[in-house]
């Protein structure tokens, strides 16, 4: 087994609370590394509504959801954060006082003396289709993401859907299918234009097909399925084979491993924190964003930033046991100034 990796903390989602985290941090001298279930930086900002218009960001009168995660990336640049994404934290062990070790699905490992869960409502979860018996073929033909591409080279590959990823899988995959078939319940999408256009001009080119209609069955022997069967928009059935199944319908929040980590929970869902630092009931393991609760408790961003700087500045008495901190401000502070990469100012 691999080293686990060892850092100052370890967050957990990384939508803006958790990328905020990690510029609180940085300028307290903390390192973090971030994980999260999806294929990319933004949590449900950048999946779900990455188009969402915002207006409630001090000092920024309006900006997209993906708007707001390009300029927090921006502004955490110079703390190097680490990202591992299409991971899931399954269990956190506390092995040391402070030092917690943390293993993901992926089979990596962390070792941290301070968690911060920003993972929103939980963890996004793939919506299963309603297709009989999906179930026997999960994880060994079946498959809700793609964690590398080679496990599809030169098989023949049946992708369902119509969103962005959807879309964006069909493109990456189709040079290294023997034969890729996209099917859709119809002939409009909810995914970048220029993607749609790509993938028509494939169909175009004969190198992939799109079909539609619905998979209504699946036939195939100890978890390999062998083809799917597929009901058309004019009501005739009809056989597609297949090595490989990609459903993608979008995604739903559940708490997930959360539930199993010890840590204490309100009404089941959420984790209830103090409101001097956001600490869960578990010292070191930090709450923020619409995951965690307390008295007046409102679900802004604005509200998970102002969590996230609190948490950081607790996180110092696990990381900086022997270290007095003080406040220092990003508009005078010299120190800060070097950290940021930016001159000190003067003033007149």
């Amino acid at each position: 087994m691999s080293e686990p990796i060892k850092t100052d903390v370890l967050i957990i989602g990384a939508g803006p609370c958790g990328l905020f985290a990690v510029f609180e941090l940085g300028l307290l001298d903390m390192k973090a590394h971030l994980v999260d279930i999806l294929d990319k930086i933004g949590g449900q900002c950048a999946e779900l509504y990455p188009e969402k218009p915002i207006y409630d960001i001090p000092g920024i009168p309006y900006c997209t959801a993906q708007g707001l995660v390009d300029q927090l990336m921006l502004q955490i640049k110079p703390f190097g954060a680490q990202f591992h994404l299409q991971e899931m934290v399954e269990t956190i062990e506390k092995i040391g006082d402070p030092l917690f070790r943390i293993k993901t699905d992926g089979g990596k490992e962390f070792e941290a003396k301070v968690v911060v869960i920003a993972a929103g409502g939980g963890s996004f979860q793939p919506k299963r289709p309603p297709i009989p018996g999906i179930e026997a073929y999960e994880d060994k033909s079946v498959f809700y993401a793609v964690r590398k591409m080679e496990r599809f080279r030169d098989q023949r590959i049946l992708i369902v859907g119509g969103g962005d990823s959807a879309l964006d899988w069909t493109l990456n995959l189709a040079p290294i299918a023997s034969r890729l078939t996209l099917l859709h319940r119809r002939d409009q999408f909810r995914a970048a234009p220029d993607s749609v256009n790509k993938m028509m001009a494939l169909v175009g080119e004969g190198k992939i097909d799109f079909v539609l209609g619905q998979v209504t069955a699946l036939q195939g022997q100890g978890g390999q399925i062998e083809k799917a069967i597929v009901k058309t928009n004019d009501g005739s059935n009809f056989e597609i084979a297949c090595d490989a199944l990609l459903p993608f319908f979008g995604l739903t929040m559940k708490l997930g491993p959360v539930a199993n980590w010890g840590i204490a929970l309100h009404e089941g869902e959420l984790i209830p924190v103090d409101t001097a630092a956001f600490e869960s009931s578990v010292p070191g393991i930090f709450a923020i964003g619409d995951i965690n609760w307390y008295p007046g408790k409102l679900k802004l961003i604005l509200s998970g930033f102002h969590e996230a700087a609190l948490a950081a500045f607790g996180a110092t008495r696990y990381v900086f046991p022997e270290r007095k901190v003080h406040l220092q401000y990003t508009t005078t502070s010299p120190k800060l100034h070097k950290i940021l990469g930016v001159e000190s100012p003067v003033f007149d």
